[in-house]
């Protein structure tokens, strides 16, 4: 596949799913902030922040690209964390963030320079909890990416972000891609690509998985070749993300497979790498906040990708027609899926043994779990938790380290 080129110098036009993708990094990196620094004994966060295909920062149209939506939510989620804690009477917080941003190309580089001043110097101003440390980089990320890591590595951060948003497939490799989420526990990544891209790479590099995956699907070659010309198809949605999944699910615990939304032709998807359950529950949610941003093809309970022809599939926008579905198969899932482990689980045992196969809301998943009536939820101390009141909002998984699942 020919590299797209954005042409920054000239303007770079913001395309659809761009918009879409930068919809859901801002909500999610502005919410990554605030709970990591939810404990008050939370005094100083630091994090390192990797936009490996950075570009010039903004487009024609005067939006941000991803440099300048990492140093906004920066600034606006350190604001909303230090009047909250002044409010109680509690110590403020410093944040101390060191962003890393690289382009292959030196000039959009000087650019993003130039971009990302006013938004460094007004959150200086505005902010003395608040410093940013940036440093720039100009060559193909494979090649830099050891310097990278070494730089990491030297500020000692546990906390990192990667942002890759590249324009076709090949330009990181997953071996790099399992280093990146071996450096500490508290890595995420945002992956970018164009699935046919992928889907090209597969077929050259490793026939074998593809075939085995088709297989799995009941597809032949040929099969799969006319869908592919049919991208708009549902079924061509399903497909492409059991695919994803497969290839990425080595890279790291949780994968979400999920396309970003446009039924005209599902091509360009943004994965989500994470090695906490956690973060993948949040981005579920984050999500489900900003619906139609992407899309899924499959049951929307458990098992996500289970491959069952005599099943109904529906497209899950995560919006509330979606949620109705899910708390609908999460009522006979979850039983089902404890009664199979055949022995009490923790919660955390439970949310780490289904976050990497489903698309649901925590509050759905929570719901199913206390309003189930072949359920017991134990404490450590052996008490039941009661059955909650319909109207309440559940958070189950403040309890999370202290509770057992029963039949």
């Amino acid at each position: 596949m020919a590299e797209k080129k954005y042409a920054w110098e000239e303007g770079a036009i913001l395309a659809e799913h761009s918009r879409k993708k930068h919809q859901i990094l801002r909500e999610y990196f502005y919410n990554y902030v605030q709970t990591r620094c939810t404990s008050p004994l939370v005094r100083k966060f630091r994090l390192a922040v990797v936009d490996g295909f950075s570009g010039a920062g903004r487009y024609n149209c005067g939006a941000a690209g991803s440099p300048l939506i990492f140093v906004e939510e920066l600034n606006r989620a350190i604001s909303d964390i230090n009047l909250r804690r002044a409010m109680s009477n509690m110590p403020l917080v410093d944040i101390e963030c060191s962003l890393i941003l690289n382009d292959a190309e030196k000039n959009v580089i000087e650019l993003l320079k130039e971009n990302l001043a006013p938004a460094l110097i007004q959150a200086k101003l505005s902010n003395n909890h608040l410093k940013i440390n940036t440093h720039y980089f100009s060559d193909y990320f494979e090649n830099i990416y050891p310097s990278i890591k070494t730089l990491i590595r030297s500020e000692r951060h546990k906390s990192i972000i990667f942002n890759l948003d590249q324009c076709g497939h090949s330009h990181v490799r997953t071996e790099t891609l399992i280093d990146m989420m071996g450096l500490n526990e508290s890595v995420e990544i945002f992956y970018t690509f164009v699935i046919t891209a992928l889907l090209a790479f597969l077929k050259q590099n490793d026939p074998k998985a593809l075939s085995s995956q088709l297989s799995y699907l009941q597809l032949s070659e040929q099969d799969f070749e006319t869908l592919v010309k049919q991208a708009s198809k549902r079924e061509w949605l399903g497909i492409a993300e059991r695919i994803v999944f497969d290839s990425f699910q080595k890279c790291a615990k949780f994968v979400s497979p999920f396309s970003i939304n446009n039924p005209n032709g599902w091509r360009y998807w943004l994965i989500h790498l994470a090695n906490s359950h956690r973060a993948r529950q949040v981005y579920n949610d984050i999500l489900h906040q900003n619906s139609h941003t992407q899309a899924h093809y499959g049951r929307s309970g458990l098992n996500m990708l289970a491959h069952d022809p005599s099943e109904d599939k529906t497209l899950y926008l995560f919006d509330s027609s979606a949620r109705d579905q899910a708390k609908d198969e999460l009522h006979d899932d979850i039983p089902r899926f404890i009664c199979d482990s055949g022995q009490p689980l923790p919660v955390r045992s439970f949310y780490e043994m289904i976050y990497n196969h489903t698309p649901a809301h925590s509050d759905d998943i929570n719901a199913a779990i206390i309003g189930s009536s072949d359920l017991q939820v134990k404490t450590v101390g052996g008490g039941s938790r009661r059955k909650a009141n319909p109207n309440q909002h559940l958070r189950l998984h403040r309890i999370q380290e202290a509770a057992e699942l029963f039949f």
